[in-house]
């Protein structure tokens, strides 16, 4: 059965709010707005309490999978695990507006918190340095399988990934000269003495 709009659930004449009268003088929409800009008819639209409208959209927002509902398996880790704060720090008009050709003089306050951030990562990692540049999961592991390729020593020759992971990531070894094998699991994480059996080095 298909969910009700909005306009459905209209009560004609019920009103959401009440607001108090005006204790300034009140100017007519003729006086406002010229005639071009104004309604020949009232809008159509639906008349609800705000309890019906509230309900209604919180109805909705369990129709799809979200971060209030559950976890979803798969994407960047980040993605999975991102409190709402990060969300809404993250859309805020500085990071979001930024267009990706401004001049660096005009991203100073970005580049700051950047290079901040990426200190802080060092100090918790341990590595003399990091970097910020892959977007998601699949961009930090193709990273990672350049940085094995391009460690110095024997060279490298197979990337293993566990059998429960998203079946995009074996053909990240492939794409930089790698073999994709297969390390099986221990009850919950990856075997490393299994896994040792299976990588050439």
């Amino acid at each position: 059965m298909a969910e009700k709009t909005i306009f459905d659930l209209s009560v004609p004449g019920r009103q959401g709010v009440s607001l108090p009268e005006p204790d300034v003088p009140v100017a007519g929409a003729d006086r406002l707005l010229p005639g071009w800009a104004r309604r020949k008819e009232p809008a159509a639209l639906p008349e609800l309490g705000e309890v019906d409208v509230v309900r209604h959209f919180v109805k909705l927002s369990t129709l799809n999978y979200h971060v209030d509902k559950g976890l979803y398996p798969l994407g960047s880790c980040t993605m999975k695990h991102n409190p709402k704060i990060n969300e809404a720090l993250a859309r805020r008009p500085g990071f979001g507006g930024i267009h990706p050709q401004a001049p660096e003089e005009a991203v100073q306050g970005a580049l700051r918190l950047m290079y901040e951030l990426a200190g802080y990562l060092q100090e918790i990692s341990g590595l003399h340095r990091v970097s910020l540049q892959p977007a998601a999961g699949a961009q930090g592991e193709l990273t990672g399988m350049l940085i094995v390729r391009a460690y110095p020593g024997p060279s490298a020759r197979q990337g293993d990934y566990p059998g429960q992971r998203p079946r995009y990531q074996p053909g990240q070894p492939g794409y930089r000269g790698l073999r994709a094998g297969g390390a099986r699991l221990g009850p919950g994480w990856a075997d490393r003495y299994r896994a040792t059996g299976t990588a050439d080095r």
